[in-house]
C-alpha cells in the first residue's frame, strides 16, 4: 500500500469509529428506555414497536450491549 492508500484507510476507520461510537450511544439510550418501560402504560402500536426494539437489543452480543450502556452511562441516570 502506498501513503495514500494508508492515508485513506486511516480516515475510514477514524469515519467508523465516530458511527460506532454514536451507535452505541443509540443502543444505551434505546437500551435503557426499554428498561424503563411498562407496557401497561403505553399504547398497543408503542408496546409492539418497544418490543421489536427490546429484541434487537438482545440480539446485540453482551460486549457490545455493556459497551452501549457505558456510552450513555452518566447521560441516563
Amino acid at each position: 500500500m502506498n501513503k495514500q492508500e494508508v492515508a485513506l484507510l486511516a480516515e475510514e476507520v477514524e469515519m467508523l469509529m465516530q458511527e460506532r461510537a454514536s451507535l452505541l450511544k443509540v443502543a444505551g439510550v434505546a437500551a435503557a428506555l426499554i428498561s424503563h418501560a411498562n407496557a401497561q402504560d403505553l399504547p398497543r402500536e408503542v408496546v409492539e414497536d418497544a418490543e421489536r426494539l427490546s429484541e434487537a437489543l438482545n440480539a446485540l452480543r453482551e460486549e457490545t450491549l455493556k459497551d452501549a450502556l457505558e456510552a450513555v452511562h452518566g447521560e441516563v441516570e
